[in-house]
């Protein structure tokens, strides 16, 4: 990763997107992709798309998810406390003692989720993680009216203030990898693609939805208007080669192994096996995923579209994921963006996925 890519990526992973208010990420992922891109346009709910035209009639659709987790004012106390709900899957046992930046009417606003002092707090031996409700923020208000005048009311939404940061000069430590990673990989291979010596047989669109953290709800409405040939989604999957985890649970997946390729449920079969022939015709490292009923992902929105979208699933490994501490290794970045660009520089005019009786 050149320096200049670190630096959009780290742009895209310092703006806050979080769910359902995705679009100050999004301008910052169209600026970037629009320069290759043949045009970029969006939906009414801001999932965003570039297009990239190809020498043939089908369509090839790259697709990542724009959201992040986060928090959603629920309540102004009279004291000027906050009362918050989760956006997505936030881990509120994670969440005391955290910096927020609060996304008010006039600009962002600093916070702290409050943390009780050790020394106050009772039955330490039998303490639980505290719920959501539990949680407050201080936002240095006294009163109602002061929190009103910052520019703060119920239904304002708020991201972790922790950005990105590196370790050992091949890992990338941020809160939102999951998924502003993947907005970054799709718009990687579009520049690859755009750069290639001959032009791409199928048409290249690269997607990046809204709404994923709470559905699929962007890449479901996308993909209606889209209407792909064939899709590859792109999110991130465990890594599980830390502590305390059970492998027989949750699968073996290494940090710095290369993408893992997911099999079964939504994943279409010669999805699958063109990405495994591509990745052994170029080297490409590969893990495995199975997937016994649903993916987690927009691959389980998309794939059922209308009448179906052959759909394949991409994962980059992450460790300590919904975090601050989400954790990525730069190598399985960059053979993410060689898989993804080598299926894309694959397909032929011949090429149907679609099974036969």
């Amino acid at each position: 990763m050149t320096k200049k890519e670190k630096e959009v990526l780290f742009e895209l992973l310092e703006t806050p997107s979080p769910t359902g208010f995705e679009m100050p990420g999004q301008r910052v992922w169209a600026n970037h992709i629009g320069k290759v891109a043949d045009e970029v346009e969006c939906d009414a709910y801001g999932s965003a798309w570039a297009r990239l035209k190809g020498r043939g009639k089908r369509t090839v659709m790259l697709e990542a998810h724009a959201d992040e987790i986060g928090y959603i004012v629920k309540q102004v106390t009279e004291k000027g406390f906050l009362r918050i709900d989760r956006l997505g899957g936030s881990d509120a046992a994670t969440g005391r003692g955290r910096r927020l930046r609060i996304l008010g009417d006039k600009g962002e606003v600093p916070g702290v989720i409050g943390n009780t002092a050790i020394h106050l707090r009772k039955d330490l031996a039998n303490e639980k993680a505290p719920k959501v409700n539990q949680l407050w923020v201080d936002v240095g208000a006294a009163t109602a009216a002061e929190v009103a005048s910052l520019g703060i009311r119920v239904g304002h939404p708020a991201v972790y203030e922790d950005g990105p940061t590196e370790l050992n000069k091949r890992r990338i430590v941020s809160r939102a990898l999951d998924n502003r990673v993947g907005g970054f990989i799709i718009a990687q291979v579009m520049k690859k693609v755009a750069a290639a010596k001959t032009p791409p047989m199928f048409n290249l669109v690269c997607l990046n939805s809204v709404q994923e953290e709470v559905g699929g709800h962007g890449a479901t409405m996308a993909t209606h208007r889209l209407m792909p040939d064939v899709c590859l989604v792109l999110d991130v999957t465990h890594a599980t080669d830390t502590p305390a985890i059970d492998h027989s649970l949750h699968g073996d997946i290494k940090l710095g192994g290369g993408p893992t390729v997911c099999h079964a449920g939504a994943n279409h079969p010669l999805v699958v096996e063109r990405l495994l022939q591509v990745a052994e015709t170029k080297k490409i490292p590969l893990q495995h995923e199975a997937s016994g009923r649903f993916s987690g992902t927009d691959t389980d929105s998309i794939f059922r579209v209308r009448e179906g979208v052959p759909s394949g699933l991409v994962s980059l490994p992450l460790r300590s994921m919904h975090s601050v501490v989400e954790t990525a290794d730069t190598g399985d970045i960059e053979e993410t963006i060689k898989l993804m660009t080598a299926f894309v520089l694959s397909l032929k005019g011949r090429d149907v996925f679609h099974q036969k009786l």
